[in-house]
């Protein structure tokens, strides 16, 4: 090409976009310089040779004109070099070309994404890729987890099992399953490791109720460590007392002195609320157990006096003398023994035990402090009465009479018609109190206090329901309420105390005294329950030894007449819901509200029987007097009639036994 071509070209060359007039060219002419100057752009951006097939054969398009400086061999592109070696129409041939094989490409591509087909694709050769690097870091993850098991070092192989001779004798059949680890070397460690924790949480559960147990000792020892050493002082005062009442007991006699030792001993074994003291002149006592021969000595410088006594006695008369010696034989010895038998309320019973020396006797008297006042309920008064408090402590032992045989005939000797007459005096001779000064006195010890405690409970649980019951009150524990239905109309409206002769007068209670019921050491009383014109008399046999011995009841009504259970089915029905039924009315344990539950009893069943009877039994219209509110199956059953007075809790109702 010429220069002159050459400089037209250059513009164009330097990609100028904007242009001068005087580089305008025609519409063909320009079109086909912007595509070569593209091309060549594009081939300036590439800095490579590209060689383009010719007519005239392989010719470099493009050439490096290496441009040497001294002592500098740089390598410059240069485009004006390359664009005089260049056809402009080869250039915008292949042009043409690439841009048609680009647009036929382009448009491959776009069918095949319209027509979704991706087999052959690169995507499908990025899934395949991905899934292979997956599987390759999966298996990379088995070998390292492969490597870890092999290496793996485990804990079973520190603990010391034990043998499999062992193991198949002790463990048992579900563990061991001897016809599987005898071939299996896997399923038998298994085993054994799991025999082996079966041992060990034995072993544990072991350890932790024996070291409970361990703490539990500690505590109880410090405990005890604690009291002994706060015992000290006390059994220093205690020593000294018993030390002055070991002195003092020297003289007693033998019944007391044993009863003294036991009682004690029983006191400190058992019953730390039981305390024994002497009491008495202890000079006095000193005196009876010298020696003969020093009071022989003391006799012989006083004949004088011995002869004015025996002158003075001479000269007695015989009842006088018969009044010395009826003392002389009932003399008590100068010491006793009192034995205080305390309660949880604070209540205490006081026994004096008294030794007869002529008589060989023990007797004893009561004596009862109680923190609330005995003297509020009128009826009560032979509740606590020293007389009568300790009666047939023992079934039948009344303590009137001596219980050594030899008494008799002293008792003959100075006219004593019987000992009864002296023992507001002297105490009562019960057989027990003769027992616990004796050599069985050990096997009788416990039962007797136990006996002595519960008679002052139940006696003072006695004083405490009579001061209601005077005031027309049945006092009824929460305990008992299912007893009974909630609605008793029948009422007590009187409870009084009668001797035994009132009693016995009494003419609905004679088959009760015939029958041999009634001894004249019980307590007996009147209850006397009304609703509207009926009233009911309840006379009551209360045994000393209650609550062990129900009380019995014995009934006469008026109404429309009077009758008793000698003459009335019903009450006698009556009677028998009352006496009889002890199991259902004692209460709770020791039964001390068996005597009120039977009153309240007998008020239900009065209700029962007046609500069932027929009201008007002449024929006459009118109200009934006693309306009916209690529910019964049957008002009246058999030949007899009887009534349902058998209460159903929680149901309601009455039925017939």
């Amino acid at each position: 090409m010429s220069s002159d071509v050459v400089k037209k070209r250059k513009p164009k060359v330097i990609r100028s976009e904007a242009g001068t007039p005087d580089t305008k060219r025609g519409r063909g002419e320009g079109e086909q310089t912007r595509a070569v100057s593209s091309h060549v752009k594009f081939r300036k951006v590439r800095l490579r040779q590209v060689q383009v097939p010719n007519a005239a054969g392989p010719q470099l398009m493009g050439q490096k004109k290496l441009l040497t400086a001294k002592n500098q061999d740089v390598r410059v592109y240069n485009e004006e070099v390359e664009l005089e070696g260049r056809d402009p129409q080869q250039d915008y041939i292949l042009y043409q070309e690439t841009c048609a094989s680009l647009a036929k490409l382009m448009g491959e591509i776009q069918e095949l994404k319209a027509n979704g087909v991706e087999s052959g694709t690169k995507q499908r050769v990025d899934v395949l890729h991905l899934q292979l690097q997956n599987l390759l870091y999966e298996v990379m993850h088995l070998q390292k987890e492969i490597g870890k098991c092999l290496e793996f070092k485990s804990q079973h192989e520190e603990i010391e099992l034990v043998s499999e001779e062992e193991f198949f004798k002790d463990a048992p059949a579900e563990i061991s399953r001897p016809h599987i680890t005898r071939e299996d070397h896997h399923q038998l460690t298994l085993s054994r490791l799991d025999w082996e924790l079966e041992q060990r949480k034995r072993l544990a559960e072991q350890y932790k109720t024996s070291l409970s147990s361990k703490e539990k000792i500690q505590k109880a020892i410090e405990q005890k460590r604690e009291y002994l050493s706060s015992l000290q002082p006390g059994l220093h005062n205690i020593m000294q007392v018993m030390q002055k009442q070991a002195e003092v007991a020297r003289h007693l006699p033998p019944p007391l002195y044993v009863l003294f030792v036991q009682a004690g001993a029983y006191g400190q074994a058992c019953d730390k609320r039981l305390s024994v003291n002497v009491c008495g002149d202890v000079d006095e006592a000193k005196a009876l157990s010298r020696p003969p021969e020093e009071s022989q000595d003391d006799e012989s410088d006083s004949d004088a006096e011995e002869e004015q006594q025996n002158t003075k006695r001479r000269r007695g008369t015989v009842g006088v003398q018969l009044d010395d010696k009826r003392k002389e034989m009932l003399r008590r010895h100068p010491l006793s023994l009192c034995i205080d038998i305390k309660c949880k309320d604070g209540n205490v019973l006081h026994l004096f035990f008294y030794y007869l020396m002529n008589l060989n006797i023990l007797t004893v008297k009561s004596k009862v402090s109680s923190s609330i006042d005995l003297s509020v309920a009128v009826s009560a008064g032979e509740l606590l009465n020293s007389e009568s408090l300790l009666n047939c402590l023992y079934a039948s032992d009344h303590g009137n009479e001596t219980p050594n045989p030899a008494n008799r005939y002293q008792f003959d000797k100075v006219g004593i018609v019987t000992f009864a007459d002296y023992v507001s005096d002297l105490g009562h001779p019960y057989m027990w109190t003769e027992l616990m000064g004796s050599g069985l006195s050990s096997s009788h010890m416990e039962k007797t206090m136990k006996l002595l405690r519960g008679r002052l409970q139940a006696r003072l649980a006695l004083h405490k329901q009579f001061s209601s019951l005077e005031h027309s009150i049945i006092p009824v524990s929460s305990e008992c309420q299912h007893l009974f239905p909630a609605k008793v109309l029948s009422a007590l409206t009187r409870w009084t105390m009668l001797s035994h002769q009132e009693f016995a007068e009494l003419s609905f209670v004679q088959h009760v005294v015939k029958a041999g019921l009634v001894q004249e050491t019980d307590l007996f009383f009147m209850a006397v329950v009304e609703r509207g014109t009926a009233s009911l008399r309840a006379a009551v046999v209360l045994n000393p030894r209650y609550p062990d011995v129900s009380p019995i009841f014995c009934l006469s009504l008026f109404w429309k007449g009077e009758r008793s259970g000698r003459t009335d089915d019903n009450l006698r029905a009556i009677e028998s819901e009352v006496n009889v039924f002890r199991t259902e009315l004692q209460g709770p344990r020791p039964g001390f509200q068996l005597l009120t539950n039977q009153i309240q009893r007998l008020c239900m069943c009065l209700d029962v029987f007046l609500e069932t009877e027929s009201q008007v039994s002449d024929g006459s219209e009118g109200p009934k007097e006693f309306p009916r509110e209690k529910m019964c199956l049957r008002t009246a059953r058999g030949l007899s009639r009887l009534k349902p007075f058998k209460y159903i809790y929680p149901q309601g109702f009455f039925c017939h036994r």
